[in-house]
């Protein structure tokens, strides 16, 4: 039960970050965290690379 609730967790981490972060707001976090659960866990790594896409004023 342990391991599966580590997994669980190593699984979510990325969703909890993106979700925490103020780099990005709105739709276009909405848009990281899906891509996350549906892409690819990687997807996150782009987050952290490339969010913000554009400054914000």
């Amino acid at each position: 039960m342990a391991i599966f609730a580590f997994i669980t967790f190593i699984w979510l981490l990325p969703i909890i970050i993106i979700v925490g972060s103020n780099r990005t707001t709105g739709g276009e976090k909405a848009a990281w965290v899906l891509a996350v659960i549906f892409v690819s866990w990687f997807a996150w790594v782009f987050y952290m690379l490339l969010a913000p896409i554009k400054n914000r004023d």
